[in-house]
């Protein structure tokens, strides 16, 4: 009976959010602009976003997983973007079977993609 699952992280700014992940090729949505919230998607995949302005970025655990079809295109897109490309997370095989890279966005969220080898 679950059909969609939509993550809610923190941010401190909004503008430093939306910038960052519009570089990543997000689109904000809904017909009206909330203070404090924000709520962004790109294909089938929507993050929303709230305000939590004392946020300390050293103690944020969140951290997303989100599956895709071409992650060495992705990958690619990221790094002619010139998007930071998490230190311990550059794209390779892992042992259980997914090829995956990761981000930090500038909250310290961890966007983790993946896709099956």
């Amino acid at each position: 009976m679950l059909t969609a699952i939509h993550p809610k992280l923190p941010m401190r700014n909004k503008a430093k959010t939306r910038d960052y992940y519009t570089l990543l090729g997000f689109e904000a949505f809904g017909e009206k602009d909330y203070e404090g919230y924000l709520m962004l998607q790109k294909d089938n995949i929507q993050f929303h976003f709230f305000e939590f302005r004392d946020l300390d970025p050293n103690k944020n655990y969140g951290q997303v997983y989100i599956r895709t079809e071409n992650i060495e295109a992705l990958y690619q897109e990221m790094l002619d973007k010139n998007i930071p490309i998490h230190p311990n997370g550059h794209l390779e095989v892992k042992g259980w079977g997914q090829k995956e890279f990761s981000l930090l966005d500038p909250d310290n969220n961890l966007l983790t993609f993946g896709q099956p080898v």
